[in-house]
């Protein structure tokens, strides 16, 4: 059986869970006051509230667009969108800076274009995808993996080759090849790094995926933003605008739920 921790242990766990409360605390406050500010701004003229709208107005959109069932066509589509996205990143990714990591002369020749395509601009691909491949959930879905797909490259790889270099000698001296330095060290030492670019990819995803349904949806939150700024129900667009918000949240609080089961 374990201990029982002594006094002055239980009082510094005590301490450090009444900081966590007190940080929960403030965050909350911050946020209630942002959006009590911003509905008093809005209902005594001080800001305009057909630009700026106010968290009532956005509410009562939510709700409109939850009775007849609208809204939830457009968060299933992105949400799904998202998802494949995300989960051909996780595939593709690890795949490929495995495939790099195996073949240290593949890896010197392709880096400098894994480099350059990272930074390109995605949003200035997404109008050739469509031409491309046409107006279809198949282009946003592309469009999601190339915002993601050569940084996750890129960040594995770089992981890979940052391995104790001492833990791979010790491999080769028990006479054991690259499937044994890649299980028994790459990958453990790894997964760490894994998981929190994982966390980032699914934000980024996220991103392309509406990029995506700027261009060339008729569903999903994007075409929802453009669509609400072109009539001018920008409480339409603010509303969106915060369902990506919850979604993103969600999303990366379920992944830091697993890296949390995974790392313990």
């Amino acid at each position: 059986m374990m201990p029982e921790p002594s006094y002055y242990q239980q009082l510094f766990l005590r301490r450090i869970k009444r900081e966590k409360q007190l940080i929960v605390l403030w965050r909350t406050a911050v946020f209630l006051l942002f959006l009590l500010i911003w509905e008093c701004s809005a209902r005594y003229g001080l800001i305009d509230s057909f630009i700026f709208s106010s968290p009532s107005l956005i509410w009562k959109s939510f709700m409109e667009m939850c009775r007849d069932l609208s809204i939830f066509s457009h968060l299933g589509v992105t949400v799904t969108e998202t998802l494949v996205s995300f989960f051909i990143v996780v595939i593709l990714g690890a795949g490929l800076a495995v495939l790099l990591w195996c073949f240290p002369r593949l890896a010197q020749v392709t880096e400098p274009y894994l480099v350059i395509l990272n930074s390109l601009p995605k949003s200035a691909l997404a109008p050739l995808l469509i031409v491309w491949l046409g107006a279809n959930e198949r282009t946003i879905i592309v469009s999601g993996v190339s915002v993601a797909i050569f940084g996750s490259v890129l960040n594995l790889y770089a992981g890979f080759q940052n391995t104790d270099p001492d833990k791979l000698k010790l491999i080769e001296t028990l006479g054991g090849g690259k499937k044994e330095k890649f299980q028994k060290i790459i990958l453990p030492s790894s997964l760490p790094l894994f998981l929190s670019v994982m966390k980032v990819n699914i934000g980024l995803c996220l991103v392309g995926v509406i990029i995506g349904e700027f261009i060339g949806a008729r569903q999903g939150l994007g075409y929802l933003i453009i669509y609400s700024s072109q009539t001018f129900k920008l409480t339409w667009v603010l509303m969106s605008i915060t369902l990506l918000c919850i979604i993103a949240l969600i999303l990366y609080g379920l992944l830091g739920l697993i890296e949390k089961y995974v790392t313990k």
